[in-house]
């Protein structure tokens, strides 16, 4: 019955999200570990570097993306086909729940958020840049605190959707079979999704891939972002400033959410020893350490409305069955 499985999906939203606030990500034996583990064994055995000739530069290129395309096959496929079948096999919401919590990571992103923001406090820069190098790719040895301070903002708001809404998104639309693989997909893209010569064509695909699975739940946050804080400015910067980003769902995701928080971020950056040029999302201030405690409310305040809606639509969905079919 239709209005049953929706009742059930937003009850498992509600779930999954009470369930990572209350426990936060495994100490130990987190699969995505295992995970990354294996996608390491694959990309050693199959992304081989060597040069050829320009001649047969555009068949090298086919060839390395086909490579790429096997890679993340054989890393991804094997692993939904088993929880597809592991979840017809055990049914109910017990395997979706607990796919969906594992794949979520509000309580982590806050603790990471918050420990870089503490550092600050304590005027500890050492630990800051320490932490902050947890949170993003980017060279942090060199940076100050509003540097820091953007760094990590940009990474809450960015894992905001690829860590938060994301997962939930696909844990609603597909149960735990594609809440798996959304999260396989995105770990392999945060892995092989450089711009560099190792991962430029071996990785294309997963980067595409990922681009597409996130098309939706980008725009998703940046409405939440948009509902939650400075509304006019977060609506401006993302009409104004997503599109010039080098990532078509990054970019909207953080300059709405610049907008909402009412500061600047984007700009150069320095990333394996090489400075990027970046664009300037956002208006106001530049960030501050006070910025990363606002961000981490903004993100709070999108996911319980997130959770209210799922409570909502869920007891919505019970009192009309209620009432149009009391026998239920």
């Amino acid at each position: 019955m239709f209005i049953v499985d929706i009742i059930s999906l937003s009850l498992l939203v509600a779930l999954a999200l009470l369930l990572d606030r209350l426990l936060g990500e495994p100490r130990y034996y987190h699969p995505l570990v295992g995970f990354g583990w294996l996608a390491q064994k694959i990309e050693k055995l199959l992304n081989h570097q060597f040069s050829q000739p320009h001649s047969h530069l555009q068949k090298y290129i086919h060839y390395h993306r086909l490579k790429g395309l096997f890679a993340w096959g054989l890393a991804v496929v094997p692993i939904t086909v088993c929880v597809y079948f592991l979840d017809q096999w055990i049914g109910g919401i017990y395997l979706a729940v607990i796919c969906g919590w594992l794949a979520i990571g509000w309580k982590s992103l806050r603790q990471h958020g918050l420990a870089v923001w503490d550092a600050l406090q304590q005027k500890n820069l050492a630990q800051a840049c320490l932490k902050t190098s947890y949170l993003v790719s980017r060279d942090t040895s060199q940076l100050d605190e509003s540097a820091l301070s953007r760094a990590t903002i940009e990474s809450l708001l960015e894992n905001g959707s690829d860590a938060i809404i994301a997962p939930l998104f696909w844990l609603f639309l597909l149960g735990a079979p594609g809440v798996v693989f959304y999260r396989l997909c995105n770990t392999l893209d945060a892995m092989w999704g450089y711009h560099n010569s190792r991962f430029e064509q071996f990785g294309k695909v997963t980067a595409r891939m990922d681009d597409v699975l996130n098309l939706i739940p980008a725009r998703a946050t940046a409405l939440l972002y948009t509902l939650c804080g400075d509304s006019r400015q977060a609506w401006q910067a993302w009409r104004q400033q997503g599109a010039s980003w080098y990532s078509p769902n990054a970019g909207i995701v953080m300059a709405s959410g610049a907008g909402a928080l009412q500061l600047k971020l984007g700009g150069t950056a320095v990333y394996h020893g090489k400075e990027k040029s970046r664009p300037e999302l956002g208006y106001g201030h530049q960030a501050q350490a006070k910025d990363i405690k606002a961000a981490i409310d903004l993100l709070d305040h999108c996911i319980y409305l997130v959770l209210y809606m799922a409570l909502g639509v869920a007891l919505g969905m019970l009192i009309f069955v209620l009432i149009f079919n009391p026998e239920f």
